[in-house]
C-alpha cells in the first residue's frame, strides 16, 4: 500500500472514532435468521469471514418491532432475547479487526401480512404502497408513534449491549422512517404530518432517542449513521431538495456519517430524467458548510478499485461494497493487491465462500451464480427454436448457444401475451442466463411458464449436444454407456445419483416429468432420526431403539423388521450426509406417533421439500451428472441374469438405448394413479391426493416386468389434514407445534398427535367429514409453513376466538369452552379427554387466532417392490435381481400398515444413499 493511498488509510469520523480505512461492507439482506428473528451460527460465520481487511462491516437491518420485518428470514432486535445472538456477530467482526455497525429499521407499510401472521402492517397513514397487491396499513395513533420511537431507542440500547461499535438508522428504501417523511405515505394532520417540518419530526425523534441511548449506555466513540433514499418517483413524493432539508437538520443534531441509498454510486435523478448529473455532485454543490463536515458514503456498482476511486472523485468520503463482498469475502485484500475482479460466483463454491443457504437462494446472489459444471458440456453453436406449452399459451422460444454456454433466450413475437407474462419471462430468462443452466428456481406465481422456458432450454441443449456429436463423427443411434442409470429425480433418486458419482460411477438421471424434484418437493414436515448431534445440542434424549419401537407400532407391526432396523440405524448418518452436502436440518419438531422431538427440518422451520431438492440439485450440478427430462423408461434390459441397461422414450417420440450395469429405480409411489389406488382400496375412490401427477407407480411396473416381487400393495395412507380445493397438504408440523383439531360444532374430537390413519378415520366419522386445524400466533411464529398457508389463502384469522368462530359459522360458546379446556390440559400437561401427551407446547391464547379447513386425502403408498438391506430388488423367491436397485416410495415393507410423518424423507435419503453406493460398486467391480 502506498503511504498516500487515501482509500486504504485510516479515516476519522466526527465523533473522533478512527476507521482503519474508507471501505465498508454494505448492509445486505441474507434471509438467514431463525423463524423468530434470532441469529444462527451460519450467519455469524458469514460475517466473520468478511471482516478483517475491510474497515467496517454494516450488518443487515434488524427489525425493532415484531410487525416490522420486511422480508422472510429477517433478524430482529425487538427484545432482549436477541442480544446474545447479535453479540456473536459483533464479536466475530471485531475479532478480525473491523468495526461492527448494526442497521436498525421498521418496514412500515412495506411489510407483507403473511410475514406477520396475517396482521395488517402499520404506517404513518392508512395508505397502501403504490404496488400491486399491497396491503393497506393501520395508521399509528399518536400514542403508538411515541411507542415506536421508544422501540427504536430500545433497539439502539440492545445494539450497544451486544457490543456493536455503532448503529445505522435505516431511513431509506421506503421503510417506516422514510414513510413519515414522505408526502405520499404521510397524510397525517397532527404534529407528525402536514408540512415538511412536521414530516421530519419522526426521523429527528429517532435520531434524538439514539443520542440519548448512546449517552446513557455507550461511550462517545459509538458511531451513529443515517441511511437515506434521495428521491421518490411517486407524486407527491420526496424530491432532492426535501432530502437536503432533512440532511441539514440531521447534521445539526449530529451524525457520524450519511449513507446514500442508490443502486449505483453515480446515479442521476430518477425524477428529472433529462438531467444526467450524478446526485452526489448535486449534493456536494448544495450542502451547507455544516453538512460538509459530515462524511458521506456511496454504494452500488462497486466491484474494483477503479470503482472506489471514481466514487471518491465525485465527492464520497466513504464507499460501501455490496455484492462483491458476497462473491469475494476477502474483497478488500484483493483490491489492495490490485486484482481485477469479475462479479460472479462459482456454483460449486457456496460452502467455500461461507454463504448461508437462504442467501444463496435469494435473488441478490442467484443472479451472480454461474453453473461452472456447464463448462464441460460441448454444444454445437447456433440458435435452436423450441415449441413448448405452458398452462395457457403455446410458446416459440429461440435458444442461442455457444460451445460451452447459453448466450440468449428469446421469445418469438406473440401478441396474445400480456405484460405480466413478459415480466415473468424476463425474470426466468435472466436466472437461466446468469446460472448458465436450465436448472434454476421457477418464478413465484409463474411456475408453469417457468417450467416451459426451462424445458425449451433443456431441449435446445439436448439437440445441440446431439448435433455436436454428429459433427464429430459420432453415431447418435448407438447406445450410450453409463455405469449407473437412476430413474426418478425426487430425493431418493438425487441422493442415489450423488452418492454413485462420489463412488466413481458415471451417472445418468432419467425423469419422465418436465422438472426435477418429484413428490419430494412437496414434503413439508421434516426428516426423522434418533441420536443425532442436533438432538444432543438441544438436550433431547432419544434412542434408536425407541424410534424403532414407535415406528413398528405406528406401522401396526407390519413393517419388515430387518429393513426397519437398517432404517433406524442409518438415520443419523443420513442427517450428517446431508449436512456434509450443504443441506443442514438443524431445527427439530415432532409428528404424530412419536413421543420425542426427532423430526429434523431447516433452521428457519420452513418446509423441508423445496430446501432439500434445492440443495440436492446444486450437488448434482456440481458433479456434472447428466439429466434427461421428459423421458420415460419403457423397459429395463435384463439379460443373462443381470441388468444390461434401459430403453427410453423421450417427448420427441425418440427411442433411446442406454447400456448400464446398474439401475436405481426411485420413481415414487402410485397415489396419483386413481385406478391403481382403487384396485387395491376401493373405498378410496373419490379422495383427492396430495401427490404430484407423476406419482403413477410406473417404477413398480417396470421392475415387475423383470420379475420383481411386491409387498403391502393394499397399505395406502390417507393424510388427515389436506386442503380440499387445492389438494395441498397442511403440514403435521402445525399440530406438532401445538395446534388442535376442531369440528364444525366447535369441539375437539380426538388426540391430534395420533397416527395419520387414526386421525383420518375420526375426521371421516364426523357428520360433516371435515375439521379445522386451529392455532394461535405462538404456533404461527414457530412454523414458517403457516405463513405459506396464509399467503395461499387457506387460512381464516381473527383477533379473538369469538370472532374466529363467527367467521367459521361455529358455535362460539362451544369453541371458547374447547380452547379453555385444552389450555387447562396444557397447563397440567395432561389431556384428560383424549390422552394427548406430545406437542402440548403452550396454551392457545395469543391472538391472532387461525383456522384451516381440512379433510383426508390419499398421501402415501406403503406398498411397493421388495428389496434387501443393500437395496437390491428381490423376486418372489427372494433371490436378487442383479443390478436392479430401488429406493424411496417405490419400495414396500419399510413402513408397514401406516407411515409416521417425517419417516418418508428419512426413507428416501437413507436408502437413496445406500442404493447409489451399492449400484456404483456393482457397476465398477
Amino acid at each position: 500500500m502506498n503511504s498516500d493511498d487515501k482509500v486504504l488509510s485510516p479515516f476519522t469520523l466526527p465523533n473522533g472514532t478512527v476507521l482503519k480505512n474508507r471501505l465498508l461492507m454494505a448492509p445486505m439482506t441474507t434471509c438467514t435468521g431463525f423463524y423468530d428473528g434470532t441469529v444462527n451460527s451460519e450467519l455469524v460465520e458469514y460475517y466473520r469471514e468478511r471482516a478483517g481487511a475491510i474497515g467496517t462491516v454494516i450488518v443487515e437491518c434488524c427489525f425493532i418491532d415484531d410487525r416490522g420485518l420486511a422480508f422472510p428470514g429477517a433478524i430482529g432486535i425487538d427484545n432482549d432475547n436477541k442480544i446474545e445472538g447479535l453479540a456473536k456477530i459483533a464479536e466475530a467482526i471485531k475479532s478480525r479487526g473491523s468495526k461492527a455497525v448494526l442497521q436498525i429499521y421498521h418496514g412500515g407499510r412495506m411489510v407483507e401480512p403473511k410475514l406477520i401472521g396475517g396482521r395488517a402492517p402499520v404506517g404513518p397513514s392508512a395508505v397502501a404502497a403504490p404496488r400491486d397487491g399491497a396491503a393497506t396499513p393501520e395508521e399509528l395513533t399518536a400514542e403508538e408513534v411515541d411507542g415506536m420511537i421508544t422501540k427504536f431507542g430500545e433497539g439502539v440500547r440492545r445494539a450497544i449491549q451486544a457490543g456493536f461499535d455503532g448503529v445505522e438508522i435505516h431511513g431509506a428504501n421506503t421503510y417506516l422512517i422514510q414513510q413519515f417523511f414522505s408526502p405520499n405515505s404521510n397524510l397525517r394532520t397532527d404534529k407528525w404530518g402536514g408540512n415538511r417540518d412536521n414530516r421530519a419530526r419522526f426521523p429527528m425523534a429517532v435520531l434524538e432517542i439514539t443520542h440519548q441511548m448512546v449517552q446513557q449506555y455507550a461511550d462517545p466513540s459509538f458511531i451513529i449513521g443515517y441511511r437515506f433514499s434521495p428521491e421518490e418517483l411517486e407524486v407527491p413524493g420526496i424530491r432532492f431538495d426535501d432530502t437536503m432539508f432533512l440532511l441539514e437538520k440531521l447534521a445539526e443534531r449530529g451524525v457520524d456519517y450519511l449513507h446514500f441509498s442508490v443502486g449505483y454510486t453515480l446515479r442521476s435523478s430518477i425524477v428529472e430524467t433529462t438531467d444526467p448529473t450524478p446526485l452526489i455532485e448535486k449534493y456536494v454543490a448544495m450542502r451547507s458548510e455544516r453538512l460538509a463536515q459530515i462524511p458521506v458514503m456511496g454504494v452500488g456498482g462497486v466491484v474494483n478499485r477503479d470503482d472506489v476511486d471514481l466514487a471518491m472523485e465525485h465527492g464520497y468520503d466513504l464507499v460501501a461494497i455490496g455484492k462483491a463482498c458476497i462473491a469475494y469475502p476477502d474483497w478488500a485484500d484483493r483490491i489492495a493487491k490490485g486484482e481485477k475482479l469479475d462479479l460472479f460466483i462459482d456454483s460449486t463454491k457456496r460452502e467455500a465462500l461461507t454463504i448461508p443457504e437462504p442467501l444463496w437462494r435469494f435473488s441478490l446472489v442467484d443472479a451472480m451464480i454461474r453453473d461452472m459444471s456447464m463448462a464441460s458440456k460441448k454444444f454445437k453453436p447456433g440458435i435452436f427454436q423450441e415449441k413448448v406449452q405452458d398452462d395457457a399459451n403455446e410458446l416459440l422460444i429461440n435458444v442461442s448457444l455457444e460451445t460451452d454456454r447459453i448466450v440468449d433466450i428469446a421469445l418469438a413475437d406473440n401478441p396474445a401475451l400480456d405484460v405480466e407474462f413478459s415480466t415473468s419471462f424476463d425474470i426466468i430468462r435472466e436466472r437461466i442466463l446468469d446460472a448458465n443452466s436450465p436448472h434454476v428456481d421457477a418464478v413465484t406465481g409463474a411456475t408453469t411458464q417457468s417450467e416451459a422456458v426451462k424445458k425449451a432450454v433443456s431441449k435446445a441443449i439436448a439437440k445441440s449436444c446431439k448435433a455436436q456429436l454428429l459433427e464429430e463423427g459420432g453415431d447418435v443411434n448407438q447406445p450410450q454407456h453409463y455405469d449407473v442409470v437412476v430413474v426418478g429425480s425426487g430425493g431418493a433418486g438425487l441422493a442415489a445419483a450423488i452418492q454413485a458419482c462420489d463412488e466413481g460411477a458415471r451417472v445418468l438421471i432419467v425423469e419422465k416429468m418436465s422438472s426435477i424434484g418429484g413428490n419430494t418437493i412437496k414434503a413439508s414436515v421434516g426428516m426423522n432420526a434418533a441420536e443425532t448431534r442436533y438432538q444432543k445440542l438441544k438436550g433431547i434424549e432419544d434412542s434408536k431403539e425407541l424410534f424403532y419401537q414407535e415406528t413398528l407400532k405406528g406401522g401396526h407391526f407390519k413393517n419388515n423388521p430387518v429393513l426397519l432396523r437398517e432404517f433406524v440405524e442409518q438415520a443419523p448418518q443420513a442427517i450428517e450426509w446431508l449436512a456434509e452436502h450443504g443441506i443442514e436440518l438443524s431445527d427439530i419438531t415432532i409428528t404424530g406417533g412419536m413421543s420425542i422431538d426427532r423430526t429434523h427440518r431447516p433452521a428457519d422451520a420452513s418446509a423441508v421439500g423445496g430446501f432439500l431438492i434445492s440443495g440436492l440439485v446444486k450437488n448434482v450440478n456440481k458433479r456434472n451428472i447428466d439429466v434427461m427430462l421428459d423421458t420415460s423408461v419403457t423397459q429395463i434390459r435384463y439379460e443373462n441374469g443381470a441388468v444390461a441397461g434401459v430403453e427410453l422414450l423421450n417427448d420427441e417420440n425418440e427411442s433411446l438405448v442406454i447400456n448400464a450395469k446398474s439401475v436405481v429405480v426411485a420413481t415414487g409411489g402410485f397415489s396419483a394413479n386413481r385406478d391403481m389406488v382403487v384396485k387395491y382400496r376401493p373405498e378410496l375412490d373419490g379422495f383427492v391426493t396430495t401427490n404430484h401427477k407423476g406419482a403413477t407407480g410406473s417404477g413398480i411396473a417396470i421392475l415387475e416386468a423383470i420379475g420383481a416381487a411386491t409387498v403391502d400393495m393394499g397399505e395406502i395412507q390417507i393424510h388427515p389434514t389436506v386442503e380440499q380445493t387445492t389438494s395441498y397438504l397442511i403440514s403435521e408440523s402445525i399440530r406438532g407445534g401445538g395446534a388442535i383439531l376442531v369440528s364444525q360444532a366447535g369441539n375437539r374430537f380426538f388426540n391430534e398427535m395420533e397416527t395419520r390413519d387414526k386421525v383420518s378415520a375420526q375426521i371421516i366419522a364426523l357428520p360433516e367429514k371435515y375439521a379445522y386445524v386451529v392455532f394461535d400466533e405462538q404456533v404461527r411464529l414457530k412454523n414458517k409453513a403457516a405463513d405459506e398457508y396464509i399467503a395461499r389463502g387457506f387460512v381464516e384469522s381473527a383477533e379473538s376466538p369469538r370472532k374466529l368462530a363467527d367467521k367459521l359459522g361455529m358455535d362460539y360458546h362451544a369453541f371458547l369452552a374447547t380452547l379453555e379446556r385444552y389450555n387447562v390440559f396444557v397447563d397440567k400437561q395432561y389431556d384428560e379427554d383424549f390422552g394427548r401427551k406430545t406437542a402440548m407446547r403452550h396454551p392457545l391464547n395469543q391472538g391472532p387466532f387461525y383456522a384451516i379447513r381440512i379433510a383426508p386425502g390419499v398421501h402415501h403408498t406403503m406398498g411397493g417392490v421388495t428389496i434387501d438391506t443393500d437395496t437390491q430388488v428381490l423376486d418372489a423367491s427372494k433371490a436378487v435381481l442383479k443390478g436392479a436397485f430401488a429406493a424411496g416410495e417405490v419400495v414396500g415393507g419399510i413402513h408397514g400398515g401406516n407411515r409416521i410423518g417425517g419417516n418418508a424423507v428419512a426413507d428416501i435419503i437413507i436408502f437413496g444413499i445406500l442404493a447409489g453406493r451399492n449400484a456404483a460398486h456393482n457397476a465398477l467391480r
